[in-house]
């Protein structure tokens, strides 16, 4: 949550609490994230994340 927020220039609860609101309408709309679905992937920092976005270029 503190990166997301970090790189989207809010706080980790304003993540958290985002979270909370959208993952209801997603289900509503038949978009179910489960464990198998979830990434495995943990970033620390930007840069992390531009590296692996750099590496999966689809």
């Amino acid at each position: 949550m503190d990166l997301l927020g970090e790189l989207f220039g809010v706080t980790a609860m304003t993540i958290s609490r985002t979270k909370q609101e959208v993952r209801p309408l997603l289900e509503a709309h038949g978009h179910h994230i489960t464990a198998s679905t979830a990434s495995t992937a943990r970033f620390c920092t930007p840069s992390d994340v531009a590296t692996f976005l750099a590496s999966k270029p689809t």
